[in-house]
């Protein structure tokens, strides 16, 4: 997901002069290609993360669509200040790609997790967020990106995420039906899609038939598209790799009061507590209660079977 992200973005330097890409010191390896053949239009700019904020800014203003690559503590958290007023306030179309979304940077730690970014964005207005689930939804967040006149802001985990989507996307800014079903609808964005495909495979061999929706565009919500797909839904089961309190579940529960929509909803996700356990992704997930196992007897459960 991360290469296809960046080699889209090199690609798109053979017609267009103005991209410029600023690194924290990450990822040197990814832009190779890049450095030999546009040198002119790439920095390393070290563990200075605000000073690379308003940096970006400064060339974004001079008129260069501007793409600024680091982890992600080191893309949003450190640097808060200096996104929300010199790139958001200004609504300066600068691209964020902050690598390493939710725990896929396991097991390093709370300093290198990415589970409250989603509610450091909602604070952030006119921030375009994107959370992709594969390679075929960060090709189109890519594009997107350098084309849109807003700050973007791109989540992605680190690299090697399977293909799931069957076709083409049309329009990355709504929700991307992934399988159609019947009965409840597993709602999701982000590195956790490998879990909730798993589970979807394990529910479908059991006779459960869930439609499974990926919303790519996680800010702002497309309030009517989702509207629609969960019109005449019961039950609605939302999953991520993120703070339960402050994510896309949280979206989706003010959703439901302010229009008061009928279908139930579960929230899966990360308990607001910090991290303190050493484990690799796949074994935080199951300690976090949000592996495809999880899924697989929410989903049981709330349909009347016990787990």
């Amino acid at each position: 997901m991360r290469n296809t992200f960046i080699n889209t973005i090199i690609d798109a330097c053979r017609e267009r002069d103005d991209i410029f890409i600023l690194s924290g010191d990450a990822g040197l390896g990814v832009f190779d290609r890049f450095k030999e053949e546009y040198p002119d239009r790439f920095r390393n700019m070290g563990a200075a993360e605000q000073n690379t904020a308003s940096f970006a800014a400064g060339l974004a203003i001079s008129g260069y669509k501007v793409v600024v690559y680091n982890i992600i503590p080191f893309l949003l958290y450190r640097c808060y200040e200096q996104v929300r007023n010199d790139i958001c306030c200004q609504e300066l179309p600068v691209v964020l790609a902050g690598i390493g979304s939710g725990i896929t940077y396991a097991p390093q730690g709370m300093s290198h997790y990415s589970v409250e970014d989603l509610g450091l964005a909602q604070t952030l207005p006119g921030l375009v967020a994107i959370s992709p689930m594969d390679p075929c939804e960060a090709r189109a967040a890519a594009c997107y990106a350098l084309d849109c006149a807003k700050p973007v802001y791109v989540r992605l985990a680190k690299n090697g995420e399977p293909l799931f989507h069957q076709h083409e996307i049309v329009d990355i800014t709504s929700p991307q039906i992934i399988r159609e079903g019947e009965g409840p609808v597993i709602i999701f964005h982000g590195s956790i899609a490998n879990e909730v495909m798993s589970a979807y495979e394990i529910l479908k061999e059991k006779g459960y038939a869930p439609t499974i929706v990926s919303v790519p565009t996680v800010q702002p919500m497309d309030i009517a598209a989702i509207t629609g797909i969960l019109s005449g839904c019961r039950w609605v089961v939302c999953v991520e790799e993120h703070f339960i309190n402050c994510g896309l579940g949280s979206m989706l529960a003010r959703l439901k009061s302010e229009t008061l929509a009928d279908w139930r909803l579960t929230n899966i996700g990360i308990p607001h507590r910090f991290i303190h356990d050493v484990r690799k992704t796949a074994g935080l997930r199951s300690a976090l209660g949000i592996s495809a196992e999880h899924i697989v007897n929410a989903v049981k459960a709330g349909s009347g079977c016990a787990p």
